[in-house]
């Protein structure tokens, strides 16, 4: 399991993509041909309401850190994972691997329902995902990140070797 270490809280905080203040912003950047990536549930449930089925979602029936009860249905198929607040566990990257690897073979659809926390599902989907994979992101308090995995491949190598192994 990795952990964030306190001092990197700052600076995962900053976007690692273009920082849209909604999605109706990010829309027109978006192509029906993109390889979809969402890590949250406002993301996830703002793709799906505008008819944009991501590829792969992760969620944690969570919304900064409190309970949602929204309802996210669109064609996927349920994979769960387990992942403490603050980690990226093993289980998470290999079911994120996993999901990946059943889609290049599929065009199935697939959606990850984290028990924990999945703030931190970003890094290992930039760093699993094909370089042209679009991943959009929730910011809180400030709207929504979008970015193309092998833009920041390496930022996201980085700031991965500073999490701590336990």
């Amino acid at each position: 399991m990795l952990k964030l270490p306190p001092e990197m809280r700052s600076e995962l905080k900053k976007p690692l993509g273009d920082l849209y203040s909604s999605l109706n912003q990010a829309l027109s950047r978006l192509s029906p041909e993109d390889f979809i990536i969402s890590v949250g549930d406002v993301t996830t449930k703002n793709l799906v309401d505008h008819g944009i089925y991501p590829r792969l979602a992760i969620i944690d029936h969570r919304i900064q850190r409190k309970k949602s009860n929204q309802k996210i249905t669109y064609p996927a198929k349920i994979l769960k994972a387990e992942n403490p607040p603050g980690t990226i566990t093993r289980d998470l990257w290999e079911t994120i691997e996993d999901a990946l690897q059943l889609i290049s073979k599929s065009s199935e659809n697939f959606l990850i329902i984290v028990n924990g926390e999945e703030d931190l599902a970003v890094l290992p989907c930039i760093l699993l995902s094909p370089d042209d994979s679009v991943i959009l992101y929730g910011q809180p308090h400030e709207g929504l990140v979008m970015l193309k995995s092998g833009d920041v491949k390496n930022k996201a190598e980085n700031l991965i070797k500073k999490f701590e192994e336990e």
